[in-house]
Order: C-alpha cells, then sequence, then structure tokens
C-alpha cells in the first residue's frame, strides 16, 4: 500500500518539477527596448478605493515614465479615505493627472471591473496600461513595455512583478503565489500557442491595446470576476485577439499585503472565484494536499517519502532563486502549504453558504461567481 501511495505521489511530483523548471529557466523576461514606443503613446490607468496609504507613490513612479506617458487617469472608487483629496491636490500641479468622479455601481459589477471600464472609457492614448495603486513602475518600463508589445504583435502584454515582502507572515506566505502558478501554469507555451486556457496576467501591470479593448468589450467581459485579470487575458484569447504575460520583475514592484489577516483576506476573496468549476477547485486542493504536503507528513513513517519532498523542496528553491524570495521561505513549505489549503477551503465554504466575503467595505457573494459550476 505504501508503495503504491507513494508512485501515485513521485510521479507527479516528477512532471511538476519539470514544468518549474523549465518556466525558471524558459520563461521571457520583457526586453530593454524603447525605440519602438512613441511619445504620448499611453494613458496610465489607476482604479482606487481607500489607497492614501500607496496613491502618492505610484503616482510619483507612474509620472516619471517619460515622453511615452500621455496621461494619469485615477477613478475614486468611493474611498473612504483621503485617496480622491491626494489626487486631486497632485492634478493641481500636474496637467497629466485627472481625477474620475465615481459612479454607482451598477448590479452585476465588481468594483475594480467597473473602475476600468471607465477608465478605460476616459481614455484618449492608443495604448491602455492599467496599474494597481500598490504598484511601483521602474524607470522607462512603460516604453518598454510598449516596445515589446509591438514587437511580439500583441493586443494584451502583462507583466508579473516582483513581491516585496516586510514582516514575518508575508515572507513565509507571499512566494506560495508564485508557486501556485510557477508549478502549473506552462509559460513557455503561451509564447507559441494563442489558446484561450494559456491566458494568464497579473493585475498590477496590464497593457491593452486601445483599439483591441474597445472591440472585445474590455472589462464588460469579466464584469462580474473577481479573478478579473487572468479571465480578462483568457477571454482576450477567446475573441483571437493575442496576449502574452511575461517576467517583469524589473518593471515594477508591489507589496500587495501588510499582514497576516490581510494575507487571509485578499486571497479568501480571490481563491474559490479564480476557478471555473467546483471539480477543477477540488482537483487543486487534492493535488496540493497529496503532492505538496502529504509526503512531509509521511516521511516519519516511510523513508522513501525523502524523493518526492526533495522535488518540493527543489520547485521552492528553483522559484526562490528566479523569483528572489527569501532562502528561509522553502524550509517553511509544510506550514506555508497548510495555510494555502486551509484558506482555500475556507474561500469555498464562504461562498458556498451564501455569506460571501467582504473586501474594502463591500461584500462579494454569489454574483461574483458567474460562471462557476454548483
Amino acid at each position: 500500500m505504501m508503495t503504491l501511495l507513494f508512485v501515485i505521489i513521485f510521479i507527479p511530483a516528477l512532471i511538476l518539477l519539470a514544468v518549474t523548471l523549465w518556466n525558471v529557466l524558459c520563461s521571457p523576461r520583457v526586453g530593454a527596448r524603447t525605440d519602438r514606443a512613441s511619445a504620448g503613446a499611453v494613458s496610465i490607468l489607476i482604479p482606487a478605493r481607500d489607497e492614501e496609504a500607496n496613491i502618492a507613490t505610484c503616482l510619483d513612479h507612474a509620472l516619471a515614465q517619460g515622453s511615452v506617458l500621455s496621461e494619469v487617469l485615477v477613478y475614486d472608487d468611493h474611498s473612504t479615505d483621503a485617496t480622491s483629496a491626494i489626487v486631486a491636490e497632485r492634478a493641481q500641479h500636474d496637467a497629466r493627472v485627472r481625477l474620475l468622479t465615481p459612479q454607482p455601481l451598477p448590479a452585476g459589477w465588481c468594483g475594480k471591473t467597473f473602475a476600468c471600464a471607465q477608465l478605460a472609457a476616459e481614455a484618449s492614448a492608443p495604448w491602455l496600461l492599467f496599474v494597481d495603486a500598490d504598484a511601483l513602475l521602474s524607470g522607462n518600463s512603460v516604453s518598454r513595455a510598449v516596445a515589446e508589445a509591438e514587437a511580439r504583435e500583441v493586443s494584451l502584454l502583462s507583466c508579473w512583478p516582483r513581491l516585496e515582502m516586510g514582516g514575518f507572515w508575508e515572507r513565509a506566505l507571499m512566494p506560495l503565489l508564485n508557486f501556485v502558478v510557477f508549478t502549473l501554469y506552462p509559460a513557455p507555451l503561451a509564447l507559441k500557442r494563442n489558446t484561450a486556457s494559456l491566458g494568464l496576467a497579473h493585475g498590477s501591470f496590464m497593457l491593452a491595446r486601445r483599439d483591441a479593448y474597445q472591440r472585445t468589450g474590455g472589462h464588460t467581459l469579466v464584469r462580474a470576476e473577481l479573478f478579473e485579470d487572468t479571465r480578462l487575458a483568457q477571454v482576450w484569447r477567446e475573441c483571437a485577439e493575442r496576449s502574452l504575460c511575461l517576467d517583469g520583475q524589473d518593471m515594477l514592484r508591489v507589496r500587495m499585503y501588510n499582514s497576516f489577516g490581510e494575507i487571509w483576506r485578499g486571497f479568501q476573496k480571490n481563491f474559490f472565484p479564480a476557478f471555473r468549476g467546483a471539480r477543477s477547485f477540488w482537483l487543486f486542493i487534492a493535488l496540493h494536499f497529496s503532492v505538496f504536503l502529504l509526503p512531509f507528513l509521511l516521511l516519519p513513517l516511510a523513508p522513501v517519502f525523502i524523493f518526492p519532498v526533495l522535488c518540493v523542496l527543489l520547485m521552492r528553491l528553483a522559484l526562490v532563486l528566479r523569483f528572489k524570495h527569501p532562502l528561509w521561505s522553502v524550509l517553511l513549505h509544510p506550514l506555508s502549504e497548510s495555510v494555502l489549503l486551509a484558506l482555500g477551503i475556507s474561500s469555498w465554504l464562504h461562498y458556498r453558504r451564501g455569506r460571501g466575503v467582504e473586501w474594502k467595505g463591500r461584500r462579494y457573494g454569489h454574483f461574483a461567481l458567474k460562471g462557476v459550476d454548483e
């Protein structure tokens, strides 16, 4: 029995190790070229809700992007803090900044998707760059992204950011975001095949050609999605447009959450809705338990499980080196994996019991599961 269990665990672990190493060694980065980016080519669009701690620095980095920048539009999504006042003050001193007046959130829309749609409707440049309010752009990152998109002939380009982490729980848990994605998603294959299932994006940096955005419908296609970034990349491909997600660690950095509580609430909101069906969710949970956690639990009983354990630790180590995470986070893998599984089940329970989850003063319930099987 133990031998059969070892085989069932070890073979998937080897396969996933191969996928991870393929990603680490072959995933493309954004190039250094800026020559294709013309002056005034980009409107930077920032949806912001209760972002007084981040919005000023975000604007500083956005406005430092040089001649490629046409304007910076900020949609104040009914903030209850000083977000709008900070943006309004900046707009008085820089004509490129404009604060959009919030509109009532229509039924069936999530706050961020509606904010992005409103921003796109007001933008004037041929390229639209959606940037989260906690994202800090590096110098020339916008012109590099435009040059990359035009060189690769894609109309939607997303850049995967460098994750900044402060406290213990951030450093222990946030590396799992990259682990979850790049142990399963074959990034190099997405360069060659434009199938919808290979669509991937990170909402902190999404560059879209405006004519393609208008032609496809943009965020109206994902209006009820909490996991809107990757879903937009998928429907973009369904509309026969080309999308791509590249390693953009030197393009921008993001500190997504500042505490264990924020990590829990933030991912609880998105975890279950990230899946297109309950079966795919439970398959994910089963895979992570059996391959990424169970070998650690069985190791004291059967030393042979050291081999799948080593596979998992090699995956973590390879991703830590690629994404510059703390090396010690590898050793805490069983703890972080346990938190991940608990978080996933908690997300499922909140949505399936009809309570939904609360985030920044809004409660997202069953409508946000549009398209997810019961």
